[in-house]
């Protein structure tokens, strides 16, 4: 019993407590070694059968995906010099400055008993819109000038992804023989093939390239634009009989581009995220001119997620309020002027990095009028379709052994020698992106 009780004196607990916790720690340190070793930055190499490139440059997006947001996560915590910078996502935090600034004036206090019911007006089309943020999208649009709202019908969605997936919904034929072709012109953006056929659904599937598409029979084009990722203004491009148009106006707004006229087009889609930033609202919106096309828009949304969250729509309400007050000159800083210097001053930037490397070139831009500033500018992309000049033909995997992440042009249907830039980033990352990129020779 003595022998027992002597195991246990406090010099040898002590001693066992000390192993214990260098053991742990030298666990810790190879665990933290060995993920950094694994994580890497270069895309998995695989073999897919079956679908062929196309596939595989799906799952090669997946993949990168995930390794860009581990990336942006551990960002800040690195040394400048060695740490990724990734401009891969669109992710709009350059806004915050902006909204901080805001204060007050952007918050909003839901009580708990409100926003109980499904339903935000029975008497509406789209009876899980509320009322109020119909009010303030028509009253944006009518002060900027993009887009027309009369003799529309608004069906509003978890942001635009929704909205897209509404609208094929809305647009396949229900009784075809064959699924009905979706297609845009490359570059395209690069998610519009994963999500068409994400749920191999048996009414439409994605058809690639509007440039190449050949066949005969109804089609859906969607027509972005400004486009993702290479911002230039669009038009539909394959013009055959049968041909349903779709215009992905997200990034018709005048800090991005100058605004020429209101858009009309029968189908449009806008989202919160590019207009203010507010990306994590999940909240976008579609004008719709056809009845019929609009209901069933707001059927699909109700079978898939019983309406859009009240309390979102409500926030975003409350923060497009605080944007057309900015214009109608209340005593706040002006949200698109205050945007739009700081996108011509990110441009001016990239353009001189781009200059002073000599490796990269950057597409121009003629300069337009703009309605709503009443001024000539050129066109300010939330991206930049950026080039690898000379004989660097993997434009995206060139950056990232500079340990720079972006998204190449094989994931928008196009030649790998571009790659699309995010300039939405917070400044810090912004800075040191560009700083990087006029360093490499």
């Amino acid at each position: 019993m003595a022998m027992v009780l002597s195991l246990f004196s406090p010099r040898n607990i002590l001693v066992l407590s000390l192993a214990l916790n260098v053991s742990l720690i030298l666990r810790v340190m190879l665990s933290d070694r060995e993920g950094h070793t694994h994580s890497g930055f270069s895309l998995r190499e695989r073999a897919v059968a079956g679908d062929g490139l196309q596939s595989e440059v799906h799952v090669r997006h997946r993949e990168r995906l995930s390794t860009s947001f581990a990336a942006s996560a551990s960002i800040e915590a690195e040394d400048d010099k060695e740490r990724v910078i990734s401009v891969d996502h669109g992710d709009p935090t350059m806004y915050e400055n902006y909204w901080q600034k805001m204060g007050d004036k952007a918050i909003l206090v839901i009580p708990g008993w409100q926003s109980l019911s499904y339903f935000s007006d029975k008497g509406n089309l789209c009876w899980f819109l509320e009322p109020e943020l119909a009010q303030q999208i028509i009253r944006l649009h009518n002060l900027v000038g993009n887009a027309v709202t009369e003799d529309r019908h608004i069906v509003v969605g978890t942001g635009s992804t929704q909205l897209y997936n509404a609208v094929l919904y809305a647009l396949s034929p229900q009784d075809a023989v064959e699924p009905i072709n979706v297609v845009t012109a490359a570059p395209y953006y690069s998610s519009y093939p994963l999500i068409t056929d994400c749920v191999k659904s048996g009414i439409y599937k994605w058809a690639g390239d509007a440039h190449k598409f050949n066949k005969e029979g109804p089609y859906i084009e969607l027509v972005t634009t400004p486009n993702n990722p290479d911002g230039h203004i669009r038009q539909s491009v394959v013009n055959k009989t049968g041909g349903i148009l779709v215009h992905d106006l997200a990034y018709y707004w005048p800090q991005y581009t100058p605004i020429s006229s209101p858009a009309n087009h029968d189908l449009m889609l806008f989202t919160v995220s590019k207009c203010s930033g507010h990306a994590g609202m999940r909240i976008g919106w579609a004008l719709v001119k056809d009845k019929e096309v609009a209901k069933k828009m707001v059927k699909y949304i109700e079978f898939s997620t019983l309406g859009v969250s009240k309390d979102s729509q409500l926030r975003a309400a409350k923060i497009l309020n605080v944007i057309s007050d900015s214009c109608e000159g209340a005593a706040v800083e002006s949200f698109f002027e205050s945007s739009f210097q700081l996108m011509a001053q990110r441009w001016k930037q990239l353009r001189m990095a781009a200059w002073q490397s000599g490796l990269f070139s950057l597409p121009a831009f003629p300069p337009e009028f703009c309605t709503f500033s009443r001024r000539d500018f050129e066109p300010l992309p939330a991206f930049a379709w950026l080039k690898c000049e000379g004989d660097i033909e993997d434009c995206e995997g060139f950056l990232r052994g500079k340990k720079i992440l972006t998204r190449g042009g094989i994931h928008f249907g196009f030649d790998p020698k571009y790659v699309r830039v995010s300039l939405l980033d917070r400044d810090s990352t912004f800075n040191n992106f560009v700083a990087r990129l006029s360093s490499i020779r």
